[in-house]
């Protein structure tokens, strides 16, 4: 018999239907061993000795493979043909090893770049050895991103609490989104103005042309920089004559991109599909691994993990059959097509990603697939096909203008292309991050010396458009043109791209608002951090080389300790030289980093820093475990406190200090606007503990007036008795917005303005709808996907959408889904797994011991018992930096 490990239980019984009964496939279900999150389990005293550990779900995966092991004649690791890929076979043989089930028994090492039939026959019969150098190359990122993380996040949480942690790979990427949020904060727009001039050839064909030049002077895009300028300019076109200087047609080709590499699918997915990088690696593994199609499973695409940019031969010649057949012959190039990556640190030991069988046209496997496959399949399928399709054949056209007039001369300038042959264009063209500035119009037929006339066109009714314009800051990061960046500039491997744009929203270090990338104040404030005291850990060149010398590692180039040993040396070196730093000297740091962010300039010559509540106060960064946000130096005298930065909509009304609205008309105090730390608010009176209410979600600090202050004031509201028991309805905003309440149950309103018209009637449905629903608490949410009755007890198993995220349920057992698990994925037999888990923990902790009850002591005592307790809680807080989460994101 032979043992044969592969990562997924979805593609062990594909490949065991296609090898046969002398072969039994067991699944790793990824990595089996992990280091631990906490403190030493890499040892940097010890030449980097790294303590792995195995949770108790992988322990018992392992205990079946070695049983399986023992009486094997062969062990097959044939896990994913990357570096994650060797280094979980690399794990499974050392633990396998230390079993001692191994003895003389053969190991080998296989990889499938595709799960059909014809690719794991052919891998099986072309075993190798399991690839040290790969696997060094894992260890030394392995142990790097644990070190940055666990040596660099407790420096955070020290010296700015309420900081998450920070990660190699991830600062670099958070600091490439800050940066580019500061250019645009920072960047200041310039007037320029465009000239038309709407044209009509001898025949009456009309076009437009633009202006090149005037008066003997070249004219740029940005060089008419006034009204006035622009007016000389049109008056003297209104009366000028035209004559064509030259007519210039040139033929140009337009050449097809190459099949999909990792980062090349996350962008393009991200541009046409909409797709987030961690959904398309998420599609993209299921279409790997295996869909059933006619009753016979087959992986669809092949590895997508790769920065290759070829195909096979066996593959292109099946393409260039297709496109003969779909397309005709005149599309078929001469030669095939090959390609070479231009991408920094490429390394192209894979294929690019492809279709495994080109003849399968996405029209022909749409019906097998859900939406979100069928979309990225065929994405697949063209971008592969075009790369083999004949060149776009386009037609480029210049007309050089000269006007003359009023003793003056202007040159303008039309261009256009016209498609000649349409070539690969005919299937697909590749998305783009920006706009073009080709002008894609097609030009009249017009002769050299030939007169042309003004007129309007397209029924404008200026012969001469004068447009006033302001240049606009660099846009946003994308996640796909972040990808494209992080690529451009070698950070990073594309296989860990997906995680470590997750990593950050996670973090909520930024948001994705209109697919652009915004960082939040916390993760501005973490990269100001690192580019004050480590910036050379977040230099993008540094980075970049750190990853050369990783990809030498893999190539067998580089000692993956030595490396390791020199990068150890000079960052512990760079932690040492901050521990001692004071919590104010940060801040002073960050307040003159952050200044165009958190105090930008007023326009009026004032003092941005200047408390606007006290004469003499200065405002300043402040931090806590809640977060960041600016307060005055004069505190505890003033109180004055706002968000860390004025949000561009108007609420720097209120950020700007009190505002008084009115006043009170019950009790005469003022009624005030006002902006804190967690935003704008209303407040009752100067007491010390005034009553105060938060502006909710969509109204504003600009359209509040005394009326709606009051009315916030005035909650909660009481609804009347509920006719069933008389008890009172009230209704109010909490934190997951507006409610009615009675006796415990919370019933969600649809807006923030309901709370204060809603009538009983209404009030009681809600609550009666949602006690059917769900109870006291939350609605139990609806089911995303039936999976069917629970295989071995009764009831529906069900996937659904909670308040922390997607999860399994069976009757009363809910378990969350896996970190980056598509809830739309989720087998029955991965449910099963996942609810037997969670209620065998959930009996574990029924049968444990009862606790013994405690002493009664005399109140004194009992007193000074909880504040004992309490300080210990609180130093146990402080020690155990463990228990904070360190991204793993840079580790994939």
């Amino acid at each position: 018999m032979n043992i044969v490990i592969v990562e997924s239980p979805a593609k062990a019984k594909t490949i065991n239907k296609y090898l046969g009964s002398d072969y039994h496939v067991l699944a790793s279900y990824g990595h089996v061993r992990d280091l631990p999150p906490k403190d030493g389990s890499v040892k940097p005293d010890e030449d980097f000795a790294m303590s792995w550990q195995v949770d108790s779900k992988s322990q018992k995966r392992l205990s079946e493979i070695a049983n399986a092991v023992k009486d094997a004649d062969r062990l097959i690791l044939a896990t994913d043909p990357d570096r994650e890929g060797e280094a979980i076979s690399w794990h499974v043989l050392e633990v396998l090893q230390k079993k001692r089930v191994l003895k003389d028994k053969k190991v080998q090492r296989v990889v499938f770049n595709a799960i059909t039939k014809s690719a794991i026959l052919e891998a099986m019969a072309n075993p190798r050895e399991l690839d040290t150098p790969l696997v060094d190359a894992y260890l030394a990122r392995r142990a790097l991103d644990y070190l940055v993380g666990f040596t660099l996040s407790p420096v955070l949480w020290r010296k700015l609490p309420g900081a998450r942690s920070a990660g190699r790979v991830q600062s670099v990427a958070l600091r490439l989104i800050c940066d580019r949020e500061m250019e645009i904060e920072v960047f200041k727009p310039q007037e320029y103005w465009s000239i038309l001039a709407n044209l009509k050839t001898p025949k009456g064909d009309p076009f437009q042309a633009s202006v090149t030049g005037f008066d003997g002077k070249k004219i740029g895009r940005l060089d008419i920089g006034s009204e006035a300028e622009a007016s000389t300019i049109k008056t003297m076109l209104t009366s000028a004559s035209y004559t064509v200087d030259s007519v210039a047609s040139k033929p140009t080709k337009r050449n097809p991109a190459p099949p999909f590499t990792t980062s090349t699918l996350q962008q393009e997915a991200s541009r046409k599909l909409g797709f987030a990088a961690s959904r398309t690696m998420q599609v993209a593994q299921r279409l790997y691994e295996g869909i059933s199609i006619g009753g016979e499973t087959s992986g669809l695409i092949t590895y997508m993990r790769t920065d290759g940019v070829q195909i096979a031969g066996e593959a292109i010649s099946a393409a260039r059959k297709v496109i003969g057949k779909d397309f005709g012959d005149n599309y078929v190039p001469e030669k095939p097509r090959f390609y070479s990556s231009k991408a920094k640190n490429a390394q192209e030991a894979h294929e690019a990603i492809r279709p495994t069988d080109l003849f399968r046209r996405p029209k022909d496997v749409a019906r097998f697939l859900d939406p979100d496959q069928a979309k990225l399949y065929e994405l697949i399928w063209k971008r592969t096909m075009a790369s083999q399709m004949e060149s776009a054949v386009l037609e480029r056209t210049t007309i050089d203008i000269t006007a003359s007039g009023s003793g003056k001369k202007a040159a303008l300038r039309a261009t256009g292309s016209v498609v000649r042959f349409d070539g690969f264009f005919a299937l697909y063209q590749e998305g783009r991050d920006d706009d073009e500035d080709e002008d894609s119009k097609r030009l009249p037929a017009v002769d050299d010396g030939a007169s042309l006339t003004l007129g309007s066109v397209d029924g404008k009714a200026e012969a001469i458009e004068a447009a006033q314009h302001f240049t606009t800051p660099p846009p946003r990061y994308t996640e796909a043109s972040l990808v494209k960046k992080m690529e451009e500039l070698g950070i990073g491997r594309p296989s860990t791209y997906a995680s470590t744009l997750q990593t950050l929203r996670d973090r909520e270090y930024v948001e994705l608002e209109k697919k652009q990338l915004v960082p939040q104040d916390k993760g501005r404030i973490v990269t100001a951090f690192l580019e004050s005291f480590f910036d050379r850990y977040i230099e993008y060149d540094f980075t970049a080389s750190l990853e050369e010398q990783l990809d030498k590692i893999s190539a067998g180039e580089l000692s993956w300790l030595d490396v390791l040993r020199a990068f150890w040396k000079d960052f512990s070196g760079a932690v040492d030289e901050i521990k001692d730093l004071r919590v104010s000297q940060v801040i002073d740091s960050l307040n003159d980093l952050l200044a165009p962010h958190i105090f930008p300039d007023k326009g009026d010559g004032t003092d941005p820093r200047a408390c606007p509540s006290c004469s003499d106060g200065r405002l300043s960064l402040k931090v806590s475990r809640f977060g960041a946000f600016i307060g005055c130096s004069n505190y505890p005298e003033c109180n004055y406190t706002r968000q860390l930065a004025k949000s561009g909509d108007g609420e720097e009304e209120a950020a700007e200090g009190p505002k008084i609205l009115g006043q009170d008309p019950e009790t005469g105090l003022d009624v005030s606007l006002r902006n804190g730390r967690f935003g704008p608010y209303v407040q009752l009176g100067e007491e010390a503990k005034p009553k105060r209410a938060s502006l909710p979600k969509g109204w504003s600090a600009p359209d509040m007036d005394l009326d709606k202050a009051l009315q916030l004031l005035s909650l909660p509201r009481e609804v009347g008795p509920h006719p069933e028991d008389g008890k009172m309805i009230s209704a109010g905003i909490g934190r997951y917005g507006p409610f009615v309440l009675h006796e415990g149950t919370y019933a969600n309103l649809s807006s923030p303005d309901e709370v204060f018209s809603v009538g009983i009637n209404r009030a009681v449905d809600a609550l009666a709808e949602k006690r059917a629903k769900g109870g006291r608490g939350r609605a139990t949410p609806a089911a995303l996907k039936e999976l069917g009755e629970h295989p071995e007890q009764s009831g529906p198993v069900t996937v659904r959408d909670g308040r922390y995220g997607p999860y399994v349920n069976h009757g009363k057992v809910n378990a969350t889904l896996p970190k980056g698990t598509d809830p739309m994925t989720v087998t029955m037999e991965q449910a099963v797994e996942l609810i037997a888990a969670k209620a065998g923990k959930g009996g574990a902790k029924k049968k444990a011991a009862p606790k013994k009850a405690a002493a009664k002591k005399p109140a004194a005592k009992k007193t000074a018992a909880k504040k004992t307790t309490a300080k210990k809680t609180t130093a146990k807080a402080k020690v155990d930096t463990s228990s904070e989460e360190v991204p793993w994101d840079d580790a994939s």
